[in-house]
């Protein structure tokens, strides 16, 4: 890993770009403000990837003088020069300077060549203040993208074409290669699954996991204890009536059968397993009902079918794959909204953005946010996670949609 201030910036560097980089490195708000007018918050070192943000908050690593060139182009000079400058409080001006840098358009997930988010830095060096920092610029602008997502969306009703072949997948169990959780860009080389491509797919179906075409992981029997502990706290008692989006390998459906519910909705998408699951059984299991085809088409039917006009259950589930955000927020603002009952609980497979710390709690603010703007209100349960890495988990595997320790498990109920 590359020194977090390197000593020199890349000669091919415009000369103002170094400045405002080792104006940012020595949080010297003064210089900043003058160099901000004409060079860009989002500049880079070409060697090494830092942009303004990653070089304010590797200035503010206690173990490491913050200089991040050794002199400073064409006879120019810094107003935080003089030592009676440098007296400020280090985390004081530290802070300043990254929330200066984001006011004037800083990218809160910029990668430098470690592959290093600013907030990642800020984590590694154990820098609390700036991290949440970081987070909360994350929040921010997911929310702002989401909200331009939707109206983009509103434009294009009259559209005649699918909205879900357009959107890049985000969620779940494909791991987010890029900066932006709501924008990755397009690659003809290694793209990212939807689901139209899913769903017609083969699956290939091993003892401890099910692979995609391409090897991108379905879903994995390692993640058996973080169903076990959601089925446990979603359905602690027997005769509920549970409804579940997504069977994948049957491992919540089996958790949730073990408590006898008086009625079991699966709904399951892909012919291949449902094809399995004909094959083990699962027609024939007493209370179990399932449902063929996409949530998106199963929910409304099953709606309008009803006799008395209402569905309700006490226990919904979510944990579908190849979809982005946008489809876990319409599921919870247009259908769990409808078919929960009072008192009942949900929760859904909370993989946001778990490729890096940063983003994993970003998103779990996001979705915070939109929950409570849907009417509710989520408790966070923490579950370890061991090093899948180590245990060879991803062998075979396209993407690990997994890095992180620690599992943040949500159970979601009605507001009051």
């Amino acid at each position: 890993m590359a020194s977090d201030i390197p000593q020199e910036t890349d000669s091919s560097v415009a000369p103002d770009a170094r400045l405002l980089l080792l104006a940012a490195s020595r949080h010297d708000l003064k210089s900043l403000q003058e160099l901000l007018h004409t060079v860009p918050a989002s500049v880079q070192d070409p060697e090494t990837g830092f942009t303004p943000l990653h070089a304010a908050i590797a200035g503010a690593d206690p173990s490491k003088k913050p200089s991040l060139v050794d002199e400073v182009p064409n006879g120019g000079h810094l107003n935080g020069d003089d030592t009676e400058e440098k007296e400020a409080s280090g985390d004081e001006a530290a802070i300043e300077t990254v929330k200066l840098l984001l006011l004037n358009g800083a990218i809160w997930n910029d990668l430098n060549k470690d592959d290093e988010t600013p907030g990642c830095l800020a984590l590694r060096l154990g820098l609390k203040d700036l991290y949440n920092i970081m987070v909360d610029a994350g929040v921010r602008a997911e929310v702002l993208l989401n909200r331009l997502d939707e109206y983009e969306q509103l434009n294009d009703q009259e559209s005649d074409e699918d909205p879900d072949e357009d959107i890049p997948d985000t969620t779940h169990r494909v791991e987010d290669d890029n900066e932006s959780l709501n924008n990755q860009p397009p690659s003809s080389q290694d793209p990212l699954p939807n689901q139209p491509t899913y769903l017609s797919s083969t699956l290939s179906f091993q003892p401890n996991r099910i692979l995609d075409s391409s090897t991108n992981s379905v879903m994995m029997s390692w993640e058996t204890n973080l169903m076990s502990r959601t089925a446990s706290l979603l359905a602690p008692c027997p005769g509920l009536r549970i409804l579940n989006i997504g069977h994948g390998m049957g491992i919540i459906d089996t958790h949730f059968q073990s408590t006898t519910p008086s009625t079991h909705h699966i709904i399951e998408a892909h012919p291949s397993v449902l094809a399995q699951m004909r094959e083990k059984g699962w027609y024939e299991k007493p209370n179990v009902v399932i449902h063929a085809g996409r949530w998106q088409d199963v929910l409304p039917t099953l709606i309008e079918n009803e006799e008395d006009g209402t569905m309700l259950f006490d226990v919904i589930y979510f944990d579908t794959f190849a979809e982005p955000y946008s489809a876990l927020r319409k599921f919870f603002e247009d259908f769990v909204i409808v078919l929960l009952d009072d008192g009942g609980t949900w929760g859904y497979f909370n993989g946001l953005g778990a490729d890096r710390q940063v983003c994993y709690d970003v998103y779990g603010k996001v979705v915070e946010l939109d929950l409570f703007e849907a009417g509710f209100e989520v408790e966070w349960m923490g579950v370890e996670v061991p090093d899948l890495e180590e245990r060879g988990e991803w062998d075979g595997v396209k993407r690990p949609y997994w890095r992180l320790k620690e599992y943040r498990l949500p159970v979601c109920r009605f507001i009051g």
